[in-house]
């Protein structure tokens, strides 16, 4: 016959292993945040933000005016600089970064400091519309070492 204390016991874990496995559950399930600085007025970023909500991220966006002051404290290197910059986990992400590459990046722990699509590519997220260009994400490094990620 359990005593009072074992049933306390056995009544206690068993509802921390539910409080962990909730919470277990929780961390499993919750999108990553992706915090987006852009211009208030471009139509474009705006495109992209809904890319990467429909692909399961949270987004709050930031309108600024001074994007450069944003890349310059992102340390996004000048030759890689687009349209908008956005902050994900520890990573920058700039440009129109197709949202699975993020994700990709986020489940690898890429030692990268972050990836950019360079300029305003025809094809990619949020620039849909003529023809598609081919394109290259590049990964940068905070010492400005960069290599091609992927290309589409």
């Amino acid at each position: 016959m359990p005593t009072r204390r074992d049933w306390l016991r056995s009544s206690f874990l068993g509802g921390a292993a539910v409080l962990v496995g909730q919470r277990r559950l929780f961390a499993a399930t919750a999108a990553p945040v992706v915090t987006v600085y852009k211009d208030p007025g471009c139509e474009c970023c705006a495109k992209w933000v809904k890319h990467v909500a429909a692909n399961g991220f949270v987004v709050t966006v930031r309108d600024v005016l001074n994007m450069d002051e944003i890349k310059r404290t992102m340390n996004v290197p000048s030759g890689l600089q687009s349209c908008h910059t956005a902050v994900v986990d520890r990573y920058v992400i700039e440009g129109h970064v197709p949202a699975d590459l993020i994700k990709k990046m986020l489940a690898e722990k890429s030692p990268v400091l972050g990836l950019a699509v360079p300029g305003m590519v025809t094809g990619s997220p949020g620039m849909e519309g003529g023809k598609a260009e081919p394109y290259k994400i590049i990964a940068f490094e905070r010492s400005g070492k960069t290599r091609v990620y992927a290309s589409r």
